[in-house]
């Protein structure tokens, strides 16, 4: 399962750290299996709240205010722009990149 979604993040990054996507993954847990938690959804303010509160705030322990954090989110919904459906393990993982917590996941 893990070597899908290395697949998957390998379309933007060429490098993939395959601890950190598995972290994710068992972060993620259960909500995987659901269709609808398995993808991040740019277009719903209330899901990139989500996104900030429980992803960047609490796993990543990131202290940065909500204008700084909405913009690293919004910078990795650009970067997906291109996919209808937007993988959450893809977008976490793009989005600890991008704040430099890639490293604390594995």
């Amino acid at each position: 399962m893990t070597k899908n979604y290395v697949d998957e993040i390998k379309r933007y990054q060429p490098q993939v750290n395959e601890k950190a996507v598995a972290a994710i993954v068992k972060h993620l847990g259960i909500a995987l299996k659901s269709p609808d938690a398995s993808m991040v959804s740019c277009s719903s303010k209330d899901e990139l709240a989500r996104v900030r509160e429980s992803w960047l705030k609490k796993k990543l322990a990131m202290t940065a205010d909500d204008a700084t954090l909405d913009k690293f989110i919004a910078d990795v919904c650009s970067a997906m722009k291109g996919d209808s459906k937007k993988s959450r393990v893809t977008f976490y993982y793009l989005l600890a990149e991008k704040v430099g917590k890639l490293a604390s996941l594995g």
